[in-house]
């Protein structure tokens, strides 16, 4: 599972893995940057002779935070039943369209939301495929299939043989099967920024006839205040009804400004009040139409967008 060396770079990259093992196993970036925090403080807890014993520090890293990651996803069950209303995953920006390369200075710690990597295993769409998940399979598969780790490495993870772990994998896999989140290709990302830059429109002009022209008649909108700001509690489901809720948001919060942004690697839409960002609206596409949408709210989640602004 990867290899630590003696020098910062070599133990910088695998820092940057292991946030990215741990947000994918999470959707959190905070919770991920917790995770990885506490494993490197197991690290460094060992005596020297038991970490001059590891032949790969990487590895029992990796091992380490994902077990970390598990045992948060088992505890998040309870959680998420108390959250008010939908949880949805923390959306992450794509700096580079903010003017904004990722860090915060030469001198300071390397912001953990600029090392998330941004591909299709991270869409939204994919996340809160994941969400489904039971925490045992969520590992098994994003280690496996995403990180491409073995069996026999999972095993150590998960404390189950290598059988076990292939088939909590597989089922996984059905679950993703089913859901048919479509694999991101150059194609599907202008296709989905051109219905997206459509639906900026239709919506900053109040056009509900567009909004449900562009929108699938079985269209699902999902939107995750966390109970600190107003967000519908239940999922909007049926293309008139989201429009006419999305134009309803329009008349109620004058001087939103709508803007075309990456949203976990996928073309999304970003509203801010003078300048600050309030909601990231993700979508799902398919034949030119929008079939789903999830909006985030809740501020603890917009934190990676407030350089962003």
């Amino acid at each position: 599972m990867g290899t630590v060396g003696t020098g910062a770079d070599e133990a910088a990259g695998e820092q940057r893995q292991l946030i990215n093992v741990a947000y994918r196993l999470l959707g959190s970036v905070t919770e991920a940057e917790d995770a990885v925090q506490d494993a490197y403080a197991r690290w460094y807890a060992l005596p020297r002779s038991r970490q001059e014993e590891i032949l790969s520090p990487g590895a029992w890293l990796t091992t380490v935070t994902s077990r970390i990651c598990l045992d948060l996803l088992g505890s998040a069950r309870a959680r998420r039943e108390r959250y008010v209303g939908a949880w949805l995953p923390e959306p992450l920006p794509d700096r580079t369209e903010w003017g904004h390369t990722g860090g915060t200075g030469p001198a300071g710690p390397p912001d953990p939301a600029d090392q998330i990597v941004l591909d299709e295993s991270v869409s939204v769409a994919f996340l809160v495929v994941l969400e489904s998940m039971t925490p045992a399979e969520r590992v098994a598969f994003v280690l496996h299939d995403v990180f491409r780790y073995s069996f026999a490495e999972i095993a150590d993870v998960l404390g189950r043989t290598p059988g076990a772990c292939k088939q909590l994998a597989a089922s996984a896999r059905r679950r993703v099967s089913a859901a048919h989140p479509r694999a991101t290709s150059a194609a599907a990302v202008t296709g989905q920024a051109e219905v997206v830059r459509h639906v900026k429109e239709a919506w900053e002009s109040k056009d509900i006839a567009a909004l449900v022209r562009l929108l699938d008649p079985a269209a699902v909108m999902t939107a995750d205040g966390g109970g600190d700001v107003g967000a519908v509690l239940r999922p909007v489901e049926g293309g008139t009804r989201i429009a006419q809720y999305m134009v309803a948001i329009a008349d109620k919060a004058p001087g939103l400004e709508l803007l075309e942004r990456s949203v976990n690697g996928m073309p999304g839409l970003v509203a801010q009040r003078a300048g600050v960002v309030v909601t990231v609206a993700a979508f799902d596409v398919s034949e030119g139409r929008v079939t789903r949408v999830w909006a985030v709210r809740n501020p603890e989640k917009l934190r990676p967008w407030a350089q962003g602004s």
